[in-house]
């Protein structure tokens, strides 16, 4: 389907507020539920698993990996989330994607789906001697967010409190930036946080199809079992930047995602 090319809202003032405090926004209606719906049959077509039969639905979830149909393509690359990347990384400081990375589908049930930990994303290779770029366990993350802008969030289904929403810890991606400073452009690898903001709120990424959640890439998250009825469509792809984060520019022009992290460290 065409992209409404009508004028664009942006995030306002309060918005951006919420998402360098808190570490994420919630942008409803961020694409159409019309390529959700699109998405979704495109999906099942790929799943072993039959949508209208639950007797089928025997993995707690099932991942499914990269697809550039346009339903996806468009779905990234909508005028609203534009101007969102632009005000939360920067216009001209990130890069356009044309899919939507993995896909975890996950089902209702009651077994551990075994992925539910907290975490934050990592984003580039160990480098030092010996290590493999295709060992992930290694991948690292630094205080400048080497290789990630932002963690999307783009729900394909209608997502309540019991359809297996991504937990958020409010707030967490300024302890998470206090905990990288030290480390410098190295970072750090294969975090365990079951305790780093234990006393942070959490909030829950519900919403209809078509809500997007932008969130800071240092914010903690965590997947959870699934004890709706319905299966869960949800992409959580990254925004790739197109320039590294700055946290100490000489023109002072810090874009929310850097300003989240200034903020962190002077809280130190």
């Amino acid at each position: 389907m065409p992209l409404d090319t009508t004028p664009t809202r942006a995030l306002d003032a309060a918005q951006i507020n919420r998402f360098i405090h808190d570490g994420f926004v919630r942008i409803d209606d961020a694409f159409p539920r019309a390529l959700a719906d699109e998405g979704r049959a495109i999906l099942w077509r790929d799943l072993p698993c039959d949508p209208h039969d639950p007797a089928t639905w025997t993995q707690p979830v099932i991942r499914l990996w990269y697809y550039d149909d346009p339903p996806f393509r468009q779905a990234v690359n909508t005028p609203v989330l534009r101007a969102a990347f632009d005000q939360l990384v920067g216009k001209g400081r990130w890069l356009p994607r044309s899919n939507l990375g993995s896909f975890p589908v996950r089902f209702p049930g009651t077994d551990d789906p075994g992925d539910t930990g907290w975490h934050v994303d990592v984003s580039f290779p160990d480098e030092t001697a010996g290590a493999a770029e295709t060992d992930f366990s290694a991948w690292r993350v630094n205080v400048t967010s080497r290789g990630r802008a932002l963690l999307m969030l783009f729900l394909f289904s209608d997502i309540g409190p019991h359809d297996a929403p991504t937990r958020l810890r409010v707030g967490s991606h300024r302890d998470m930036a206090r905990l990288l400073a030290p480390a410098g452009d190295a970072g750090l690898n294969h975090l365990r946080l079951a305790e780093v903001a234990a006393d942070r709120p959490e909030a829950l990424a519900v919403g209809p199809a078509g809500t997007v959640y932008l969130c800071h890439p240092f914010l903690i998250h965590a997947a959870q079992a699934h004890r709706g009825a319905t299966p869960r469509f949800l992409a959580q792809p990254p925004l790739h930047p197109a320039q590294p984060l700055q946290i100490a520019r000489a023109d002072g022009a810090y874009a929310p995602v850097e300003e989240a992290i200034r903020l962190a460290l002077q809280e130190a």
